[in-house]
């Protein structure tokens, strides 16, 4: 009789297999066997329920048979009762220490749940059973894969997809690997072969057109959109968004409007839908259109902030239209503080300071301390009582918590050199600095001029490599000149200034020390730095690089190892360099312990400029950004007339910071420190007063 169930059941003929099944129950009602192959065919037909109650039958018969507990759990997994499966499986590992099947089911389900530790465990324990299984592959490799050796995981896993050439699980976890590679071909036919495997995984079609797309096939990507959304399975608002977004980035509108549109009402809040459908409907010029649409969905959905958010897109700005709709969204949202904010901000568009000043009140009062309520009564209390605004940053800060004290801090400076308060801002300044000293870098050292430099090597005209060595003082805007230039290069690199800096002679404070003991020669300097150009993404050393620091006696490694680089130093009126890292800090994280130091090393570092420049040390540019540091459209155009190259437009350059000139309002506060720096300064050709 079982050799008869098996029959039918390779041949698909579940109905068949299930009546011999209950034929061979009927006439042997306690022979466990017989109930197990009626759960097996009956599951086959699809019938989970009755196929329980027959694996329970043949489980109470035989409650030891680990054969039985494995195929509950397969049962179970079918049913997608995770928990109970894995019950399931203990029992069965209790019984038979030695079933690989149910090791590798629970590895399965361990990784499932993310439980990566387990799954590792699991797997090493299938591994004494059957060591050299390729589903135990195929666990090893997934484990690998989520503790992100990719390099292991790929050759794991691409070794076992050999062996089980149409294991779905492999085949999905291989195309992982190989994503982790960004190797998208190869990740991609993986894939494909899993949707060719399991044709009603959807959700791994979009993943195809993702990958199409990355890879520049927008016919495949659309071939496959197409796929997917003529199938009720797969025509999903998740799935009608990505093709919106693939006929925009086809410059179809048109047709990304006819996916998009009907996204509004299932998906009236989804910000990504709401960001394509303002795109498609701007290049089509439908703006009415827009308005339309817009408005009739908010009529039922009034508490959607991103919905709000694209119907002011479509007005003006600073428009009648924009402070309409800004005061709905306060009629259905009264206290919802982003729509305070922008009839705040809509309100000093047209020139009603007390208004704004008003809702920032609101603001404020809906949120103790909340930064754009604050900010904005504090410049209402400048521009009448400047001692009140300083009172009332103090008050923010004797009742904040530490960890925004620093920040706070450095506001309230700010608000009183605004006040015209200059003794009592540096003295708030200072103490700051004197908090972070501990935390932050000493001064680099700084080396003596020697009495002669070694000769400048030789530099063909057509060779091909031109690094380039940015570097400015603290206070130089030298963080400014590098938000342009990044705009406009692929090359410049600033993770001096980041998590993960390059291990070169540039990066160390006792690279001097080094040269001077012949502990670093200068070819080893310039070599290390080379060496490091790859892990940084520079294959051919055309590098901009951005340094922490800068020294001329780094001359004595780059006039005979590197002549063909540059220089570009950053300068600024020394004596507002000098206020703007009191006030503002810096981007290297430089410790002050007290104003004079500050001044001394910044007139030795300012002096040694001015060697360099006097003295034709190196191919260098001095760029002076005093006019520059605050409007990036004049940063554009300084260094546009430096390097003869037209850069990109930037938004903005960082916080605003003081202007030229600054510096005199602290003449008398800080007197001695300008007598040691207005020397350099007019070498620099600042005037002395």
């Amino acid at each position: 009789m079982q050799e008869n169930i098996i029959q039918a059941l390779r041949r698909n003929a579940a109905d068949e297999a299930v009546s011999l099944a209950r034929e061979w129950t009927a006439a042997e009602p306690q022979q466990p066997q017989a109930h197990r192959w009626l759960a097996l065919a009956l599951q086959q037909q699809g019938n989970h329920a009755d196929a329980q109650a027959a694996l329970g039958q043949a489980l109470a018969l035989a409650p030891d048979d680990a054969a039985l507990h494995l195929q509950h759990a397969g049962l179970l997994l079918a049913q997608r009762q995770l928990e109970a499966a894995g019950q399931a499986l203990d029992k069965t590992t209790a019984l038979n220490p030695n079933e690989f099947a149910a090791y590798l089911m629970q590895a399965h389900l361990a990784l499932a749940r993310d439980d990566v530790d387990e799954a590792d465990r699991l797997g090493r324990l299938a591994a004494r059973v059957e060591p050299d299984s390729p589903e135990l592959a195929a666990v090893e490799g997934m484990v690998a894969l989520r503790r992100g050796e990719v390099d292991r995981a790929l050759a794991v896993l691409s070794s076992a997809s050999q062996a089980l050439p149409n294991d779905p699980r492999l085949l999905y976890a291989l195309g992982f690997a190989y994503l982790g590679k960004d190797m998208l071909a190869f990740a991609e036919q993986a894939f494909r072969r899993v949707v060719e495997l399991n044709p009603s995984n959807h959700a791994l079609r979009g993943l195809l057109v993702q990958l199409a797309l990355r890879q520049g096939n927008t016919e495949g990507a659309a071939e496959t959109m197409r796929q997917v959304l003529a199938t009720a399975e797969g025509d999903t608002p998740g799935m009608r968004r990505l093709a919106g977004e693939l006929e925009l980035a086809s410059g179809q509108p048109l047709q990304a409007l006819e996916h998009l549109r009907p996204l509004l009402a299932a998906l009236p809040g989804d910000r990504p839908t709401l960001q394509m459908l303002l795109v498609a409907w701007q290049r089509l010029g439908r703006d009415e259109e827009a308005r339309t649409e817009l408005d009739a969905v908010l009529a039922n959905h009034t508490q959607l902030h991103d919905l709000w958010l694209a119907r002011l897109a479509v007005a003006p700005v600073g428009s009648a239209e924009a402070v309409e709709v800004v005061e709905r969204w306060l009629t259905a949202m009264p206290e919802h503080l982003p729509a305070l904010e922008t009839r705040m901000r809509l309100h000093d568009m047209n020139q009603e300071a007390d208004a704004a000043e008003a809702v920032a009140r609101r603001i404020v009062a809906l949120e103790p301390g909340r930064v754009s309520g604050e900010q904005r009564i504090v410049e209402a209390l400048l521009a009448r009582e400047p001692a009140a605004a300083v009172a009332h940053v103090q008050a923010l800060l004797d009742n904040a918590p530490a960890e925004v004290r620093p920040a706070l801090r450095t506001w309230l400076g700010a608000v009183q050199d605004r006040a015209g308060e200059p003794a009592a801002a540096l003295k708030t300044w200072l103490e700051l600095h004197a908090e972070l000293a501990p935390s932050r870098l000493p001064l680099p050292p700084q080396a003596k001029a020697p009495a002669s430099w070694p000769e400048q090597g030789s530099v063909a005209e057509d060779h091909p490599v031109r690094p380039i060595f940015v570097w400015g003082a603290p206070g130089s805007g030298v963080e400014r000149v590098v938000e342009v230039m990044a705009a406009g290069s692929p090359v410049l690199r600033a993770d001096r200034f980041g998590p993960n800096p390059p291990d070169d002679g540039f990066q160390n404070f006792h690279t001097l020390q080094r040269l001077a003991t012949d502990e670093l020669t200068p070819g080893q300097l310039v070599q290390q730095w080379r060496e490091q150009l790859p892990a940084r993404g520079i294959s051919d050393g055309n590098v901009i690089d951005w340094l922490l620091w800068w020294d001329n006696a780094l001359l004595w490694a780059l006039r005979p190892q590197l002549p063909e680089g540059r220089l570009v130093v950053v300068v600024r009126d020394p004596r507002d360099m000098l206020v703007e890292w009191l006030a503002l800090g810096a981007p290297a994280p430089l410790a002050v312990n007290s104003a004079s130091e500050a001044a001394q090393w910044l007139a030795r570092s300012l002096e040694q400029v001015v060697q360099l420049h006097e003295q034709e040390l190196y191919t260098h540019l001095i760029v002076r950004t005093d006019d520059a540091v605050n409007d990036p459209a004049a940063m554009g155009a300084l260094l546009e007339q430096a390097f003869g190259l037209r850069f990109p437009p930037v938004r903005s350059l960082g916080p605003t910071t003081l202007a030229a000139g600054h510096w005199r309002k602290y003449a008398q506060v800080l007197a001695g420190e300008f007598a040691k720096l207005t020397p350099v300064a007019v070498r620099l050709g600042y005037p002395e007063v």
